[in-house]
C-alpha cells in the first residue's frame, strides 16, 4: 500500500534489469499501529487511510539477510519493546514474501548493462597522446563529443572519462580514442596507408598521425628496382614494425609482413 516502499522494490528490480550489480535485492514494507487503551493491533502494508488515522507509520527495508533501513513516524508518545518486536517480526515475514515475488520476475542483476542505459567508461592513455585527443584549440575533442553525443574528460595523468547516453556509442567512442592514441608496437603488423613515395622507400601511416618508413629493400623478398612498381600513394598495405629508434622513428617492412602471413 505504501508508494515509497513500492519505489524501493521497483527501483531494486529496475537496477537489476539494467545490469547494475547489486549485492542483494531489497524490498520494503510499511507497518502501522492502531492503539486504543490496552488494545493494540499491528498492521502490515498499510494504506493511506491507515497511515492517516493510525498511530504509527513504520517503514522497514532490507534484504533476505537483514534490515538495511528504518523510518518511523508516531502519533503517540512511544512504543514499547513488545510492539516494536511484533512490528519487526511481521515486517520480516512481509519483506521475505515480497522478495520471493520479486525473484519470480528477476533474481539477480543481468550480466551486461542494458544496451540503451547511460554508460560511463574510464581508460588510460599515454600522457604524450593527450594532445592528440584534445587537438588544436580543442578541435578534436569537440568533434568527438558532438559525433558520439558524449561528454569526455581528460586528466593530466592520462585518464580519459567517457559519459555516453548508451553503451553502443560509448564502445564506439572508446575504440576511436584507442585508435587515435595507440602506440606502435615492434613486431606488430598494421594495415597502413601509403602517404608518400620516395626513390629510397615509402612513408606509410600505420596509426592516425603516426608514419613509418618502408625502405626499398624491405618491400619484397626479390630485388625491387622502383618503389612505384610495388606501391602507389593512397593504397593500403600490410607492414610490420621492425624497429623504433631512440628518436621515435619507425622502420617498417612489407617483406616481413608477407613472410609472417604465409
Amino acid at each position: 500500500g505504501s508508494s515509497s516502499m513500492a519505489t524501493v522494490c521497483g527501483s531494486s528490480m529496475a537496477l537489476m534489469d539494467a545490469g547494475v550489480p547489486l549485492k542483494a535485492p531489497v524490498s520494503g514494507v510499511a507497518m502501522g499501529l492502531i492503539k486504543e487503551g490496552d488494545q493494540v493491533v499491528v498492521l502490515t502494508d498499510i494504506l493511506g487511510d491507515e497511515d492517516h488515522l493510525g498511530d504509527m507509520d513504520f517503514k522497514v527495508v532490507g534484504t533476505g539477510e537483514g534490515i538495511t533501513a528504518l523510518q518511523m513516524d508516531i502519533q503517540i508518545e512511544g512504543v514499547d519493546r513488545d510492539i516494536m518486536s511484533r512490528a519487526l517480526s511481521q515486517a520480516r515475514a512481509a519483506r521475505l514474501h515480497i522478495l520471493g515475488k520479486m525473484r519470480e520476475a528477476i533474481e539477480v542483476s543481468r550480466l551486461e548493462v542494458a544496451e540503451y542505459a547511460p554508460k560511463y567508461i574510464s581508460l588510460t592513455i599515454n600522457t604524450d597522446k593527450i594532445r592528440d585527443i584534445i587537438g588544436p584549440g580543442g578541435k578534436i575533442i569537440r568533434e568527438l563529443s558532438a559525433e558520439y553525443e558524449a561528454k569526455i574528460d581528460v586528466d593530466d595523468d592520462g585518464t580519459v572519462k567517457i559519459f555516453c547516453s548508451n553503451g553502443e556509442a560509448a564502445d564506439a567512442l572508446t575504440r576511436r580514442i584507442q585508435e587515435i592514441t595507440a602506440m606502435p608496437e615492434v613486431g606488430k603488423i598494421y594495415d597502413g596507408l601509403v602517404r608518400t613515395i620516395k626513390d629510397y622507400g615509402a612513408f606509410v601511416e600505420i596509426l592516425p598521425g603516426t608514419d613509418g618508413m618502408v625502405h626499398i629493400s624491405e618491400l619484397a623478398v626479390t630485388r625491387v628496382e622502383k618503389v612505384s612498381d610495388i606501391l602507389k600513394e593512397g593504397e593500403t598495405v600490410k607492414v610490420k614494425v621492425i624497429d623504433i629508434d631512440s628518436r621515435g622513428r619507425i622502420r617498417l617492412s612489407r617483406k616481413a609482413a608477407l613472410e609472417d602471413n604465409k
